[in-house]
């Protein structure tokens, strides 16, 4: 019995490390990828879409506000997409504080790695499904249009990363 205890004791601490540690979402438009960095440390790095010219993806912090598996899609003249293959958001949405604004999955994969959304991030299914994991509500998203010192060390950890794996 006390070993139960002290594996859930074990349990409870990891969680609990976990949710203490700082994570964030940095996107950098310019080179339409998005990193998780967490404690400092680059987790991953992802190809994204971003805004097209006549649609920029907004910049600045934001949190992340919801997360909803198989959303339905409330486009312009409200046209509505229920949840499946032909949902523009595909099957994960992160909304962030910004109304309107997310990082989502996508029906149009050509797009990734492009300037093609109206504003949002777009990601690869399997990429979106492992980020929803990753992240939780209130964690920070910083959407960076112009290349600073940091985005080039956080990008450039992805060839660390890769190497590694």
């Amino acid at each position: 019995m006390a070993t139960l205890f002290l594996g859930v004791a074990e349990a409870l601490a990891q969680e609990q490390q976990n949710l203490s540690a700082e994570r964030r979402i940095v996107v950098s438009i310019a080179d339409r990828k998005l990193a998780v960095v967490e404690d400092g440390r680059v987790l991953k790095v992802y190809p994204t879409a971003v805004g097209a010219k006549a649609t920029p993806s907004p910049t600045g912090m934001f949190k992340v506000a919801t997360r909803v598996k198989d959303p339905t899609w409330y486009g312009p003249k409200g046209k509505v997409v229920q949840p499946g293959a032909s949902n523009p958001l595909g099957d994960r949405w992160i909304g962030l504080d910004r109304k309107g604004y997310g990082i989502h999955g996508t029906n149009q994969p050509n797009s990734i790695g492009r300037a093609a959304s109206h504003g949002c991030i777009r990601m690869r299914k399997a990429d979106v499904e492992e980020l929803f994991a990753l992240v939780r509500v209130g964690d920070v998203v910083e959407f960076v249009a112009e290349p600073t010192e940091e985005l080039a060390w956080i990008f450039e950890s992805e060839q660390l990363i890769a190497s590694a794996e």
